[in-house]
Parts: C-alpha cells; sequence; structure tokens
C-alpha cells in the first residue's frame, strides 16, 4: 500500500504506559503516517459496543500540557451504564474486537476534544508484522488492562465506598497523573457521576466520600476534577481504610 506522509510527532513525550510510548520513533512515525489525523469535540463516539472491529484509534492532543480522553463505557442487560476504564493521549483502542475478529465489548467516548487516527484494520494488521515490538506493546498494554480491571473487582469486594474511590485515585495518578504546585492532578477530567461508575457507587456516595477525602487534607475538589495534595497519607488510607 502507499504511506501518506508522517503526521507530526508532539514534542513532548507521549504519556508513561501508553502504547505509543512503548514504540520506537521510527514505529510510532509508521504507524502515523496509516491515517491522518481528526479533530473530534467531546462526547463524540468513536465506536460502539456490538459493532465488528473493523479500525482501531490512536488518540492525541488538541494541544500541548493536557491529555486527550476518553470514556471506555459498556451498557449492561439491565440497562445500566458501567465505565471500564479511561483512555488518554497515546492510547489505542479498538484493538482487542480487531484482533480477537469479535464483536466490540465497550463503547469509547471523547470527554475532550481529541485527535484521533483511525486505522483500518488491515494496515493496522501489516504495521504489526512490520514491527515485531509492536505486537510486544500491544500484549504489554492487554495485560495492563487485565491488572486494572481485576484490581478494580478486588476492591468492590474488600473496601467501603471512599477506600475505593482512594485506591482509584490512586491508580489514576500512577498512570495519568500531571503534577502540578498545588499537588497531582487526575490527569483526566471525570465528574462524580462518572467516578461512581467507574467504582461502583451512586453519586451522592462518591460526594461523601469525596467530602471525607477533603476534609482530611488528602485531596483538593475541583470541577470535574481532584488534585492529590497528600499522595502518602491518600495511600495508607487506601491500605487500611482510615
Amino acid at each position: 500500500m502507499t504511506h501518506r506522509s508522517p503526521a507530526p510527532v508532539p514534542s513532548a513525550p507521549w504519556p508513561s504506559g501508553s502504547f505509543m510510548a512503548r514504540l520506537s520513533e521510527d514505529a510510532r512515525s509508521d504507524l502515523l503516517s496509516l491515517a491522518p489525523q481528526r479533530e473530534y469535540p467531546a462526547n463524540t463516539t468513536l465506536l460502539h459496543q456490538g459493532d465488528t472491529g473493523g479500525m482501531i484509534y490512536i488518540l492525541r492532543s488538541t494541544r500541548g500540557g493536557a491529555s486527550a480522553c476518553g470514556k471506555v463505557v459498556a451498557r449492561l442487560k439491565n440497562g445500566d451504564e458501567s465505565l471500564l476504564d479511561i483512555r488518554v493521549s497515546g492510547d489505542i483502542v479498538g484493538e482487542l474486537a480487531l484482533l480477537r475478529k469479535r464483536q466490540r465489548m465497550a463503547t469509547v467516548i471523547t470527554c475532550t476534544a481529541t485527535l484521533v487516527h483511525a486505522i483500518p484494520g488491515a494496515d493496522f494488521r501489516a504495521f504489526l508484522s512490520r514491527h515485531g515490538e509492536a505486537w510486544e506493546a500491544i500484549s504489554s498494554i492487554i495485560g495492563d488492562r487485565l491488572e486494572w480491571s481485576e484490581e478494580r473487582r478486588l476492591d468492590f469486594t474488600g473496601y467501603d465506598v471512599p477506600a475505593r474511590l482512594a485506591r482509584t485515585v490512586i491508580a489514576l495518578v500512577e498512570r495519568h497523573g500531571v503534577t502540578t504546585p498545588k499537588g497531582v492532578e487526575l490527569g483526566v477530567n471525570l465528574s462524580q457521576a462518572e467516578l461512581g461508575r467507574l467504582i461502583g457507587a451512586k453519586e451522592d456516595a462518591v460526594g461523601q466520600a469525596v467530602r471525607h477525602l477533603r476534609e482530611a487534607g488528602w485531596v483538593q475538589a475541583g470541577y470535574r476534577n481532584l488534585t492529590v495534595t497528600d499522595l502518602s497519607g491518600l495511600r495508607t488510607f487506601s491500605e487500611n481504610g482510615r
């Protein structure tokens, strides 16, 4: 096939742990050349639960110093909605359905304006054949996501809402956190309702948990954002529940 001209690679490093961060510069340039970038506004559905996986998507930020953000959401048979995970700049979405040749297990929705490279499945498979390192990156990404899911499942059975929130906030700052003069921000903007879906709690219970963490001096709460001001204290609470 004929490759398009390489898309510009951000001057800042890709977020640690993202798919793009695990590739060499040559592999990144090759991958981004497979499809032009296109900007999507917040609340755009990139892929739908139940669809056939014919494309994969690479997420990028629209501006320096901020991350793209996508929500991975699944609708249950009873009609409830569960927020399974978050995707940020440098992450790949849609790869599992493509590689397994199965229907998509979740919907992905942008939570910020996001640059997206929508890459046809055949082109992505050819890319994997050209770059053996990409297979290793895909495998490690899938392993990390399984570990995240298992940790959240164990949290549901072993901790109350404030401790579950603390543990999830710590996991988010470790994966996506941005250091500021006030502390470490989550790196993604989530409402209390969305945090509730992530930890399996109602919005009012999340509000009470946020208040508890804030009054203890571990976090500061803003609109659709939390800043961890005492990571050590929050970690102790998340492990001991006090």
